[in-house]
């Protein structure tokens, strides 16, 4: 074979098990793996049809090219320095991908250096397949090493020849896939000078710096400088080796207890190498004790992108809101967004922006875990009390709605152009036609006449609004706006049809499906008054995502970054993106992680008998699985990946609690009967006489299904007690009075 055709090919591929090794070209493994009787295949084989495995196609990553098409050893004309390395275990390509640095479909930070990953993918039985290149002087068993270091799993150890074949799967299985795949060196590749720092093998004395020693992608030179922070800085004169000693005891554990590591790893300040030697030899002989707390804490925050100043905010965020954002596993535009930000204020800042993403996004359509379709409808108001920094919110929408604020300008001066000639034509002249123009955002206040104008010309795209102010909302209620506007919004969630009709020329008449998303800011006194109980129990609380601006009472002034223009050109890369997807976006990943994720909210409510979490626990599941699906957009990959359900999971959990601790007092109150016993009734009889004889405060309990807090029920058996409708029979158990007590039943 000519050597230019031979520089085409970049591996061979067979149908069926003893099937020739014909050379195949980029092309033609993209089109095998596309193949529908492949997906079939692979469906039937991971559903125990062992016998139809031998007849899948396969492909040989060790090898482009051999003699007369025969797949043997002996005749490897073009054998590759590559290694397929098989993880038996089951259902972790995920983690080992998050551990290899490789996020969203790239490579963020290749930690199994000297080791370059060039294809990932999950086998058709869970497991995982990970292609590397060796640089010259690895031994496949040194690579095997690497690996179970870096990611924690241990790759098969059969090593195999070049003639080694791999069963094909279909493309949605593929995780990873670098460019350099497809390409052949002409020379194996040469040894990178980080090399012998990760290599086991490798002596201390080789490794000139360690820049590129990294922890699951964490450089130590960046824990160290996290260390110094939180302990007081670096040695001062006589503390050296006081000092280094808790250092290297420190990083012990994150070393895998090793020697060699620490000298690698450990800074100096001016010991020698025996001096260093006896510290790391005497902080090596202390009984091991895992990761330290002040040691997870540094890992935790610098894995998130956390600046170590912000470092015990973030903590106290966590804790307070049971969520934390992971800035490094953000997707393109969320990620740029958060730039410049105070951590307190990541999530406000996340949920501002997300109405807008969606917005872009509005010729996706999304299947639910209830088989129904979804478009994605998204409503968030971002609360806090005055000057709580709620601009920064504004800012970073600011940035998102730049496309939209162009095209509507233009729009809007031909509409303001219509106008003019309308306005100046003759008596006797016909009115210039109305040009229908497309107009996506509009202000708050906007009157409904005016919005149901923009839906009818908005050409099946999706309308949206910022408001700096929820209480200028709410002053408009004085002509019914508000009054109007919440049914919009209530019916803007699921795509529902809304219209009027007038029997005038002056107002606008139909009837339209309502795709409208927002974003505003407001106080917490506008908040209560903007949803008092109509508003509460009629949906519409359950239909928002709620933030919470952090509470700035006698806080220190904080400090904003500024964005760049690469920060923010990115962003419009990701508007561009979300812009480019049309039809329907399948997520059966995402599907099942929600459906889980409610399923155990459901448990948890019914354990707790709390119908207000049983209730807005629903609508939180859809908030959280819209916020996935835009994630998954933005992140390119073909498949929704672990940060992907990660981020998805935190919007649903955080969207749960705010609204419960927004809303949550109110709809309590309008489950209760206005009746202090909180009593309901079915068709013939009440609470009371449902009861047995002798019951507990469990059959109560049951009866009430979450209509009432626990001292409310305290309450209801105390108010029996006392007028004698009931007696204590144990701590735990009690008797209706018979009726010749004169007691007066509850009605």
């Amino acid at each position: 074979m000519e050597s230019a055709v031979r520089g085409m090919i970049f591996t061979c591929i067979g149908r069926g098990h003893g099937a020739p090794a014909i050379p195949a070209t980029r092309e033609d493994w993209e089109k095998m793996r596309r193949e529908p009787w492949l997906q079939q295949m692979c469906e039937r084989v991971k559903k125990g049809d062992d016998e139809l495995k031998n007849r899948l196609p396969w492909w040989t990553p060790h090898c482009a090219e051999y003699q007369n098409n025969h797949r043997a050893i002996a005749d490897a004309v073009r054998p590759l320095n590559r290694l397929m390395l098989d993880f038996d275990e089951k259902g972790h390509t995920d983690e080992i991908l998050e551990k290899l640095g490789i996020e969203n479909g790239e490579i963020k930070a290749n930690t199994c250096k000297p080791l370059l990953p060039l294809f990932a993918e999950e086998s058709v039985r869970g497991g995982s397949h990970v292609l590397v290149e060796l640089p010259i002087g690895m031994s496949a068993e040194e690579a095997q090493e690497i690996m179970k270091r870096v990611t924690g799993f241990e790759p098969d150890k059969v090593v195999k020849g070049v003639d080694r074949c791999i069963y094909m799967v279909s493309d949605d299985h593929t995780r990873y896939v670098n460019p350099r795949l497809f390409e052949i060196p002409d020379e194996p590749l040469e040894p990178t000078p980080a090399a012998p720092a990760i290599v086991p093998t490798a002596p201390a004395e080789a490794v000139e710096s360690s820049e590129e020693l990294c922890f699951k992608s964490i450089p130590y030179t960046a824990i160290i400088k996290e260390w110094w922070h939180r302990n007081g800085g670096e040695p001062a004169e006589g503390e050296r080796n006081v000092k280094l000693h808790k250092l290297a005891v420190n990083l012990r554990a994150i070393c895998d207890n090793r020697k060699d590591m620490l000298m690698q790893v450990m800074p100096r300040f001016g010991l020698t190498d025996m001096e260093l030697k006896s510290v790391v030899d005497s902080a090596c002989k202390e009984e091991p004790k895992g990761v330290s707390k002040v040691m997870q804490g540094i890992l935790d925050a610098l894995e998130m992108g956390i600046p170590s100043d912000e470092v015990e905010d973030a903590e106290v965020v966590a804790e307070e809101t049971g969520v934390k954002v992971n800035v490094k596993t953000l997707p393109i535009g969320l990620r740029e967004s958060l730039v410049g930000v105070p951590v307190t204020m990541h999530m406000p800042v996340l949920c501002s922006v997300m109405p807008i993403a969606a917005a872009y996004a509005d010729q996706v359509t999304v299947e639910y875990c209830d088989g129904n379709t979804h478009r994605l409808g998204l409503m968030s108001i971002i609360r806090g009390e005055q000057a709580s920094n709620k601009s920064v919110c504004k800012n970073a929408v600011d940035i998102w709605k730049r496309q939209l604020d162009e095209e509507d300008a233009l729009a809007r001066k031909r509409e303001e152009e219509w106008k003019e000639r309308k306005k100046g034509r003759k008596a006797n002249e016909k009115a210039p036609e109305d040009p229908h123009v497309l107009i996506r955002v509009v202000p708050v206040t906007v009157s409904c006449s005016t919005l149901l104008k923009r839906f009818k010309n908005a050409q099946g795209h999706t309308i949206y609004s910022f408001g700096e102010e929820l209480d200028t909302l709410r002053k408009t209620n004085g002509a019914g706006s508000w009054s109007s506007k919440y049914d919009i919004y209530r019916l803007s969630f699921d795509f529902g049809e809304w219209g009027q009709d007038y029997n005038s020329d002056a107002a606008e008449s139909g009837v339209v499906n309502v795709a409208y998303n927002w974003t505003m800011l407001g106080t917490n006194g506008a908040m209560r008054k903007c949803f008092k109980s109509d508003n509460i129990e009629n949906g519409l609380s359950s239909r928002i995502l709620v933030a919470e601006m952090p509470d700035s009472s006698f806080s220190k002034m904080p400090k904003f970054g500024k964005r760049s223009a690469e920060d923010e050109a990115r962003i419009q890369e990701a508007v561009t993106r979300l812009r480019s997807f049309t039809g329907l976006v399948d997520v059966p990943r995402l599907r099942k992680a929600i459906e889980t994720w409610v399923e155990e909210k459901r448990v948890e409510a019914a354990k707790d008998i709390d119908h207000v979490k049983d209730t807005y626990r629903k609508r939180a599941a859809v908030i959280g699985f819209r916020c996935g699906v835009i994630f998954h957009m933005l992140s390119g990959c073909a498949r929704e990946s672990k940060s992907c359900l990660d981020f998805a999971l935190m919007m649903a959990e955080y969207c749960l609690s705010q609204q419960i601790k927004v809303f949550g007092e109110a709809l309590r109150n309008e489950y209760v009967n206005a009746q202090d016993e909180c009593q309901r009734y079915g068709a013939n009889h009440s609470i009371f006489d449902q009861l047995a004889p002798s019951f507990s405060m469990d059959d109560l309990r049951a009866l009430k299904r979450g209509y009432c807090g626990e001292s409310a029920l305290r309450n209801i058996i105390t108010r029996w007690r006392h007028d004698g409708w009931i007696e204590k029979t144990d701590s735990k158990h009690w008797t209706k009075v018979p009726l010749c007590h004169n007691a007066t039943l509850p009605h």
